[in-house]
């Protein structure tokens, strides 16, 4: 339990540290696994699970939908989803921040990367909100905020990731994800549309767009609306697992996008490269993951913190509250996945002691993660946001997020306390 303790301390050491997270984890595990099993087993043990990994079925999920990002990125499809969106709330107060916070849930669907989202919806709606006199801090909260959707509604690499660490069904972590990602967008529009009641400065009105304007934009939104129900639908309606459907989704991108003539040579070529480097870094970051989990377990780490909380004579409820109080705290300093990929294996046999199912405590964790996107001092979607609008201050986007934030933790208060909110689709699909 000694060399459990003290390769969690060094590894959230080095992640304060910004050391890679892949070669923190790794190194740790490495090191942690030779103390107390050999150097030799250690080293049989990486081997071993990296080539798992790397011949998993369950695990090609992660680099399709990857690429189905960024087809949609790259050829400009989410820029058609803004000018819907914008076609019918533009024209009312706070009309741009409530479309960009659609535009964002709608490329988020099909993207399932927060940071992805943050990033192209700040070329896409910004200049727009700023064209009509939109505050920089409510313009910039809205997409860092609309960012944060990205992590849960399906689908989402973090999901997928979380499903390989507990063993999880991914399909139904999918599904459970759909009404909380939902409520997320309708708090986030609620906070708009007070904040443009309350200070009308922050959000002006634009322009009204007439009947055929509607009618014309909604040509652009076909291939979001044909992706969510074509990986949703076939999951939900058992035709194919989850890995399929990131195949079946990442196909019919490739032939949106070359039927609607969007990619050229370069684009094609650009888009399966960077495809490559994140999937390769992700898939890095995994394989330390693994390597930790085993060693979390080895050493008998998350067997002692589960007596640990048992002596404290806890109820299930205030474990709950104690583990998203961890997460939280963590959140302002590090990244959501370190975060994940740390924490995980260590709660996740208390959790199950305790009575709880691990797709409610999965979207759960997401949500609180998603807060951490956003928080201060180091909330990644703030940062993201940052280097590609270098004119907005960091005050003004904090300040912005502060409702954001605070409709954030509410929403995760009523999933904590009514999990069959969660948990409807996911009995309705079994």
């Amino acid at each position: 339990m000694t060399t459990g303790l003290l390769a969690l301390a060094a590894v959230l050491l080095l992640a304060f540290l910004r050391v890679p997270l892949a070669f923190a984890l790794l190194t740790v595990s490495i090191v942690g696994i030779g103390i107390d099993l050999g150097f030799d087993t250690a080293l049989t043990m990486t081997s071993m699970t990296v080539s798992e990994a790397v011949f998993s079925y369950e695990l090609a999920v992660v680099p399709l939908f990857i690429l189905m990002g960024n087809i949609l990125s790259r050829t400009g499809i989410a820029s058609d989803l803004f000018r819907a969106a914008n076609a019918y709330f533009g024209h009312i107060r706070g009309g741009l921040a409530l479309s960009t916070m659609v535009t964002c849930s709608g490329f988020s669907a099909v993207c399932g990367s927060s940071l992805a989202t943050a990033a192209t919806m700040s070329k896409v709606a910004y200049p727009s909100m700023k064209k009509y006199g939109y505050s920089d801090s409510l313009a910039s909260a809205s997409i860092a905020a609309g960012g944060t959707l990205g992590i849960l509604i399906p689908p989402s690499i973090i999901l997928m990731i979380y499903g390989i660490l507990t063993q999880t069904n991914i399909g139904h972590l999918f599904i459970a994800g759909v009404i909380p990602g939902l409520m997320g967008l309708a708090f986030y529009m609620l906070a708009i549309y007070v904040i443009a009641r309350v200070s009308p400065a922050h959000a002006p009105r634009g322009e009204k767009a007439g009947l055929d304007e509607k009618i014309s934009s909604l040509k652009g939104v076909w291939p979001f609306c044909l992706l969510f129900l074509l990986i949703i639908g076939g999951i939900y309606a058992g035709i194919f697992t989850a890995t399929e459907a990131a195949g079946m989704g990442a196909g019919f991108a490739l032939i949106i996008s070359l039927f609607q003539r969007r990619m050229s040579r370069s684009d094609f070529k650009h888009i399966f490269l960077e495809s490559a480097f994140t999937s390769v870094m992700l898939y890095s970051v995994l394989f330390g993951a693994m390597l930790f989990a085993k060693l979390i377990s080895f050493s008998g780490l998350a067997e002692g913190v589960l007596e640990f909380v048992e002596q404290m004579g806890l109820t299930p409820y205030q474990t709950i509250f104690a583990v998203l109080l961890v997460f939280l705290l963590l959140g302002c300093v590090m990244d959501s996945l370190a975060i994940i990929l740390i924490c995980v294996p260590l709660f996740t046999p208390m959790i199950v002691a305790n009575g709880f199912d691990l797709i409610w405590f999965g979207i759960i964790v997401v949500v609180a993660t998603e807060i951490a996107l956003i928080t201060p001092p180091i909330g990644m979607n703030v940062f993201v946001l940052k280097s590609t609008l270098p004119e907005v201050s960091f005050k003004a986007i904090f300040k912005g997020l502060l409702p954001f934030i605070g409709v954030d933790v509410i929403r995760l208060i009523i999933l904590v306390a009514f999990p069959p909110i969660t948990l409807w689709l996911v009995h309705l699909m079994k």
